[in-house]
């Protein structure tokens, strides 16, 4: 993968094993964000109260959801969320035992505060890697899982096209695909190198750089004889070329329009709306905390593989909770492959 500048650090208050960090938003970016819309605040690490625990963090998740919450969602000047695991250090509820290790939502902290209702014990699943349950067997793995099995209900031998197909949703949408008993894949990323690392390491079939031609042009030499599916991550002119690309009763799942994010000034997807009418087409989004119900049908699914060596997570995994900033805008600006985590530690 080509070399991304690495953004440069919000300001970073000196920590102490007394201290905790936080990530709060200063500002509304337009465009693209910056280290000026963020800062690290330091405080004291915190108690518990009665019937809550204090959990240090040991994984975040970044991603680029987080960018659109960013417009209006967060709330400036005080702590992001996001999706986290980490050890329970201290605790006043009997149902959160010290030493557990819980997901939660109270991410972008070192150190977050929960109640019994706000976290979910992992399961116990000898040979799996902790990050793995933020990765193809969190909240990114449950969304290629669902996009595939509940919304495009997948067939044996459907041809499937994915937008941003290197990213954490697209490997474990193509990973599972090929479980699942999918024809052909083909796939979009953002360099060569990505497109050599979905060939070699992931199993597609076809993968090509979207940057060096129309994406309609890249998919037709793909895909010469169309596509049953296509998993959009993307939008945009990805989404147009798809529909034209797409066979009689082809579906599309959307995911997100992450292409938009930072450039809410692009074109909407142009494509013919005929295509949908005469093909018979079927277009479908969804929100994948809508389906938290698939979590166990997920485990099921896949840590069998992970254990056999049929699954792998894709991670790009960066270490240090003061560089989450700098890993959520090196995501942003596609310096990953799989799906970005952070770690403590050095």
């Amino acid at each position: 993968m080509n070399p991304t500048p690495c953004p440069r650090r919000p300001f970073l208050p000196t920590v102490t094993p007394m201290t905790a960090l936080t990530v709060h938003q200063t500002a509304r970016p337009t465009g693209f964000p910056t280290p000026d819309h963020f800062r690290f605040t330091e405080t004291p690490v915190p108690s518990p109260a009665p019937g809550t625990a204090v959990v240090e963090n040991l994984y975040w998740s970044v991603d680029p959801y987080h960018r659109e919450m960013m417009d209006g969602d967060f709330e400036l000047n005080a702590p992001l969320e996001g999706r986290a695991l980490g050890r329970i250090t201290a605790s006043r509820e009997p149902s959160l035992p010290e030493g557990e290790i819980v997901f939660h939502r109270k991410g972008w902290r070192t150190h977050s505060v929960v109640s019994p209702a706000e976290v979910r014990r992992l399961p116990r699943h000898e040979g799996v890697p902790l990050s793995a349950y933020l990765s193809v067997l969190g909240g990114t793995g449950l969304t290629a899982y669902v996009g595939l099995t509940r919304i495009a209900r997948l067939r044996e031998g459907d041809d499937v096209f994915v937008s941003a197909a290197a990213g954490g949703v697209g490997t474990a949408t193509g990973r599972f695909a090929r479980l699942l008993g999918a024809g052909r894949l083909i796939g979009s990323a953002g360099s060569t190198e990505k497109v050599t690392y979905l060939t070699e390491q992931v199993g597609y079939d076809e993968a090509f750089d979207y940057r060096t031609a129309p994406v309609a042009e890249l998919l037709t030499k793909a895909a010469p004889d169309g596509i049953d599916l296509f998993v959009d991550n993307v939008g945009g002119d990805h989404l147009g070329a798809a529909v034209g690309a797409l066979r009689e009763h082809g579906r599309v799942v959307r995911v997100g329009t992450v292409g938009q994010y930072n450039t809410p000034e692009a074109p909407p997807a142009v494509f013919n709306h005929a295509d949908v009418v005469e093909k018979s087409l079927r277009i479908e989004g969804f929100l994948v905390r809508n389906h938290l119900d698939a979590q166990q049908e997920l485990y099921d699914f896949a840590v069998p593989h992970l254990l056999s060596g049929a699954l792998a997570p894709d991670e790009t995994v960066i270490a240090g909770f003061d560089r989450i900033v700098e890993a959520f805008l090196l995501m942003l600006r596609g310096g990953n492959t799989g799906k970005t985590l952070v770690r403590a530690g050095s």
